[in-house]
């Protein structure tokens, strides 16, 4: 694929459609030149948010050893936070608690964006995956608290506003789930 025309899939997830933030993050997109190529409102429903987060083991062993990391860094007890110290339990957790947010959280704005190193533009836009990590100036820096600590014990997912994709085989597939008639 020609870098000028990379596209990637872009959600605003239901806290940030709740939060009234669809416009603000919309115009970040644009100031800095990407298109939108499709968008739409969907209310999404299991099958889709479980295809949206695949099972697949690498996945949920990279965020479960991303928690486990969360977890030493903190001086917090894995099993008695969330029930085991298994990185792709762990991961497997955090999936049902992505999928059924989709599922629940209410509507997602889904769009796919597209422009020269738009994966890249679109993922320093976005922020650090857990907002309280986030530098101020990125939409979940600017606009979120959330950190793995308060979702943990709380049994449920990071409220970060937004999904982007973070790589191009990841962007491909996700723009065929959401978009099947592109």
């Amino acid at each position: 694929m020609d870098i000028r025309d990379q596209k990637t899939l872009v959600l605003v997830k239901p806290d940030g459609v709740q939060r009234k933030l669809v416009g603000e993050i919309i115009s970040r997109f644009e100031r800095v030149g990407l298109g939108i190529e499709e968008m739409k409102l969907v209310r999404v429903d299991k099958n889709l948010a479980y295809q949206h987060y695949a099972d697949d083991e690498k996945w949920e062993a990279s965020v479960g050893n991303r928690l486990l990391d969360f977890f030493k860094e903190n001086d917090r007890d894995p099993n008695k936070d969330i029930g085991t110290s298994d990185a792709v339990e762990i991961g497997k957790k955090v999936r049902d608690w992505l999928a059924t947010y989709l599922v629940e959280g209410g509507p997602v704005i889904a769009m796919v964006l597209k422009g020269p190193h738009v994966i890249e533009i679109v993922r320093k836009i976005t922020g650090a995956t857990y907002p309280l990590n986030a530098v101020p100036g990125t939409i979940r820096g600017d606009y979120g608290f959330e950190s793995p600590f308060l979702a943990n014990i709380e049994h449920r997912a990071i409220e970060n506003m937004i999904h982007a994709s973070g790589a191009p085989e990841e962007a491909e597939r996700e723009i065929d789930l959401w978009f099947p008639n592109s």
